[in-house]
């Protein structure tokens, strides 16, 4: 864990209530695919989580939705403003175990950390899927993003306005894969457990004090004894993953 200060670079809309924030600052501390900042807002006790979407050197690029008083903060910031972060926070994905044709699977504000692991795993040289699951057409974000990479891109829908109606789910039944990753809320994590045929790693949402690790706020059960989301997560694979 760094605590670091950024400045804000590019903070706009995707979407009616998500957006991009570009923070300019010290990139290295970021180490993982699928690691979290926690951020400082003022008149405020607690720090806000929020995934690293990308990053390189000397910036930081969070997607976020706003949803509660700290997101809405961060949504009237301005470019130039200054930030006190914590980075690095997290443990995030492992490429190693992946094999060479793999899948990502994201719904909704768990697309943002896939990002930069479908960068990595294309890096990598391997086949990339990527699976986005949204309630709407208006709600998608990231998709060209994920394309523009290399990635084949796959779009759900609830309501059937775009893409494949249905859920991630229903988009799984015909991809050959030998891995995959995800993230997003917890009923979709279970949905996807309990329909991928092979290993595979999640990345949980939970309420966080610390983000460190300290307070043991967010502790769950897994098959390996008790972890902490915020420091021995968010990632988790598939085999000690208890419902």
């Amino acid at each position: 864990m760094i605590q670091e200060i950024y400045t804000i670079a590019e903070n706009t809309a995707l979407t009616s209530s998500v957006y991009k924030m570009v923070l300019k600052g010290n990139g290295k501390a970021v180490t993982a695919s699928g690691q979290f900042v926690n951020i400082k807002l003022d008149g405020l006790f607690l720090r806000r989580p929020i995934s690293v979407c990308d990053y390189s050197d000397d910036s930081i690029t969070i997607v976020y939705k706003v949803v509660g008083v700290g997101t809405k903060q961060m949504s009237q910031m301005s470019v130039g403003q200054k930030l006190d972060v914590l980075v690095g926070l997290g443990n995030g994905y492992d490429s190693s175990v992946s094999g060479d044709k793999v899948v990502l699977i994201g719904g909704g504000v768990g697309v943002p950390p896939l990002y930069n692991m479908a960068k990595r795993l294309i890096a990598e040289g391997k086949k990339v899927t990527v699976v986005l699951g949204f309630n709407t057409k208006d709600e998608i974000f990231l998709e060209d993003d994920f394309k523009a990479l290399g990635a084949d891109v796959l779009v759900t829908t609830v309501d059937g306005s775009y893409g494949i109606k249905g859920f991630v789910t229903n988009a799984l039944e015909s991809l050959d894969y030998t891995y995959f990753y995800t993230c997003g809320p917890e009923p979709m994590l279970k949905a996807v457990y309990n329909a991928t045929k092979t290993s595979g790693q999640f990345s949980f949402e939970e309420r966080m004090g610390c983000g460190f690790g300290a307070c043991m706020g967010c502790s769950c059960k897994t098959k390996y004894g008790n972890k902490r989301i915020c420091k021995d997560g968010p990632v988790l694979t598939k085999e000690e993953i208890i419902w």
